[in-house]
């Protein structure tokens, strides 16, 4: 397992007063933004992708960039929580909800698996990638996200652990049942609440 990860963390775990009620138990806050990827980093340029959900819906759709483009998008100022303990705050991304985009495909089904270029997956029910807590982003602190953090295209779930908003999406498929993704398969915690500390199976 060790080799099929990249390098990226560092920092000195300390709780500034400020930000003391905004900090999940067990996390320590992070200046910087760590990288952590399992398997390989795909290279995909700005107009090199598209994004799916199918699955159990009354109606499959597929966005290309240029498609995605054109859709309403939103600025998301939230703070981030990896499961490997570090917090980052306030950090800035634009993307469009998950609700206009399921509203699209209107979702027969109560689970949804993201699964991304490179073949990475993680389950998400789809109760919290609606609501106004899910977001498909290409952007973060006013530029293209970069491809080390998931760009062109990444899923932003800011209130769970952050191995659930997956990097190179490339679609969702909408399930009737629960099954785990690649970490949840490893022994990540099914949903992974940083308020809850669900990082591993047995939290």
């Amino acid at each position: 397992m060790a080799g099929f990860l990249s390098r990226g963390f560092g920092g000195r775990r300390r709780v500034p007063e400020e930000y003391a009620d905004r900090l999940p138990p067990g996390q320590y806050v992070e200046a910087d933004f760590p990288v952590l990827t399992a398997g390989v980093t795909p290279r995909l340029g700005v107009d090199d992708w598209e994004l799916r959900i199918d699955g159990m819906v009354a109606e499959p759709r597929t966005w290309t960039a240029q498609q995605f483009r054109e859709l309403p998008f939103e600025t998301v100022h939230t703070d981030l929580h990896c499961v490997t303990k570090w917090s980052k705050f306030d950090t800035t991304f634009r993307g469009v909800s998950l609700d206009v985009l399921l509203d699209e495909v209107e979702p027969l089904g109560g689970y949804a698996m993201a699964h991304s270029y490179g073949g990475y997956t993680t389950n998400v029910p789809v109760e919290d990638l609606t609501g106004g807590r899910a977001w498909i982003v290409t952007e973060y602190e006013g530029a293209p996200l970069p491809r080390a953090h998931g760009g062109p295209v990444r899923l932003l779930v800011p209130h769970l652990y952050l191995w659930k908003s997956a990097k190179w999406v490339a679609g969702l498929r909408i399930m009737d049942h629960d099954e785990p993704g690649f970490w949840e398969a490893n022994g990540y915690h099914n949903r992974g609440d940083p308020w809850r500390q669900e990082r591993y199976w047995n939290d």
